[in-house]
């Protein structure tokens, strides 16, 4: 038996082992995934997107590769990942520089398509606008088919950052938008700065491009209101305001030399979006990179964590009617950097969402710096990344989160450039398994019946001890021209059961479930609202009196 002395260090020792053990473990080669994004000229690009291609109930990973070719990883189920890029039908993208990815049901068929943005081609050298983005339908066999073409997409010749997945008019089918960065640049993307900028006349207006019926794109920009240009970086739809349609946040690179960031009300059922972003303190004048959505405090209005050069804006919703104030430094967030992608999620399942935040340099620059994780702890983050694992020094662009071994916590997926000059550690895109979490969960997988096939666009609200938590399902735009999972996860520390889980389906409809047990994938469907053909009613209750009328003729004798 040793002393009590020698007893009380190797304790004290053990227990310090146990606090700063890593929580998230880098399963990058033993997952099988081999990929590096390779820019062309400069720092653009790439994304990664979240979905399960083949309906088999374990999430696949599509992840964009700019000169180098894309990856479709087929998850195995086996905690391993195979590329099935080439047998996929989606190769065309060879001849692209890809830059991001988001994926969406365009025509309901059950199955999920693929949207892809490019800047310009691979096989062939073009002036600014460079090519057009790509389309590509699931068959429903484990493969995809191009119909950039036949969705009217082919002559929107552009340089595109990345795309977004919404239903802005709520009937069902999944629309999209997309960012634009130049109309017209003949430099060298590398040489990039304030003062090429400057000089630049030709920024980009956005793409808004409205579904007609699972058939085809049609861009409404103009018809909806908008008029704007800058240099886009793609955006996020998101219901800011709680009025149940889909509003949407653009972000804009160099915004303090021209067009700022922007907050597009949604009008519905008016088509039309107003710009709300100087009243509501969001027209961010920064060099605005990506955008995580999440409610950070648990009070029903969803918060949102602005990427950028130097400093992150933290931006707090303060509820109806009233700004957001950008709260990083109160908060503990405000670090220096250069961010791209960020991701709000309750990584160790103890009710209140986290932050996770890919930093890197400006690529050929080449700086290493360290990515960011901000643990929620209520009234501040902690900024923990080097003690858990998470602090890669890769040159860090897109990142998303998903459950990509079904064990319950979300994981975590940062794409990585291959850096242009010489750089002192790897730069590859990196797969963390987390092994932190403790608490029980749920995650809710969406059906939607009138709303969009996953839930794209609507939002769920659980009820654990008087706690109410809240989620928007991703439509992509999130992160850095990124997508993360459609299922929506729920930490719940140390609940039993959830009291009470609302799905508000866009299109207006709500449904309830009550006394929900934990630790478990839970799938809901949508169960339709009866829709009244009030043309119909008005018709039969004029022919019924019509029909008394002519009752009361014939009893009175005047006919």
């Amino acid at each position: 038996m040793l002393p009590k002395l020698t007893l009380l260090p190797c304790l004290l020792f053990f227990s310090l082992n146990i606090l700063c053990q890593k929580r998230f473990t880098d399963i990058t080669a033993k997952a099988g995934i081999h990929h590096v994004f390779k820019v062309y000229e400069g720092m653009f690009g790439g994304g990664a997107c979240v979905f399960d291609y083949n309906n088999d109930g374990k999430e696949d990973v599509y992840i964009t590769g700019g000169m180098n070719d894309d990856v479709l990883y087929r998850n195995n189920g086996d905690s391993t990942f195979t590329n099935v890029y080439e047998q996929s039908g989606i190769t065309g993208t060879k001849n692209f520089v890809t830059q991001g990815v988001c994926a969406a049901d365009i025509n309901r068929d059950g199955f999920v398509d693929l949207f892809i943005t490019t800047i310009t081609r691979r096989d062939r050298k073009e002036a600014i606008p460079r090519a057009i983005n790509l389309l590509f339908l699931n068959n429903g066999n484990g493969t995809f088919r191009d119909v950039t073409k036949e969705y009217g997409l082919d002559e929107m010749y552009s340089f595109s950052t990345g795309g977004s997945f919404g239903d802005f008019n709520a009937d069902g089918w999944p629309d999209l938008y997309v960012g634009n960065y130049f109309n017209d640049y003949t430099g060298k993307l590398s040489v990039i700065n304030d003062e090429t900028v400057v000089a630049s006349n030709q920024i980009a207006k956005g793409y808004l491009l409205l579904n007609e019926g699972g058939k085809r794109f049609r861009d409404v920009y103009t018809d909806y209101g908008l008029d704007y240009k800058g240099f886009g970086f793609g955006g996020v739809f998101t219901d800011f305001d709680n009025d149940g349609d889909q509003d949407l946040f653009v972000n804009h690179d160099f915004g303090y030399k021209r067009t700022a960031d922007m907050l597009l009300e949604n009008l519905y059922p008016k088509k039309m979006f107003l710009d709300v972003a100087k009243e509501k303190a969001m027209d961010l004048r920064i060099n605005s990179m990506g955008t995580a959505v999440g409610d950070y405090n648990n009070d029903g209005w969803m918060d949102y964590y602005i990427t950028n050069i130097r400093f992150n804006a933290f931006m707090v919703n303060q509820g109806a009617g009233k700004p957001f104030l950008n709260r990083s430094n109160e908060l503990g967030t405000g670090f220096n950097s250069i961010s791209w992608g960020a991701n709000f999620a309750d990584f160790d399942q103890d009710g209140d969402v986290d932050l996770f935040v890919a930093n890197g340099d400006l690529n050929p620059n080449c700086r290493p710096l360290p990515d960011f994780y901000f643990e929620n702890k209520g009234s501040k983050f902690e900024e923990l990344a080097s003690i858990y694992g998470l602090s890669g020094y890769g040159i860090g662009r897109g990142s998303v989160v998903f459950d990509y071994d079904n064990d319950g916590d979300l994981d975590l997926l940062v794409v990585n450039q291959e850096a242009v000059a010489e750089y002192p550690v790897p730069s590859v895109t990196t797969l963390y398994r987390n092994d932190s979490a403790k608490g029980n969960w749920i995650k809710i997988a969406l059906k939607g019946v009138q709303a969009e096939t996953h839930g794209i666009g609507s939002k769920i609200e659980i009820e654990v001890n008087g706690k109410k938590m809240i989620r928007e399902i991703d439509g992509g735009g999130s992160s850095h021209l990124s997508q993360n999972s459609v299922i929506a996860h729920f930490g719940l520390a140390d609940a039993k059961k959830i009291d009470k889980i609302t799905v508000y389906w866009t299109g207006g409809n709500q449904q309830s479930l009550t006394a929900v047990p934990v630790n478990q994938l839970l799938t809901i469907q949508e169960i339709p609202q009866k829709k009244e053909n009030h043309l119909l009613l008005f018709a039969l209750a004029g022919f019924f009196i019509l029909f008394l009328f002519f009752i009361f003729l014939r009893k009175t004798g005047a006919i």
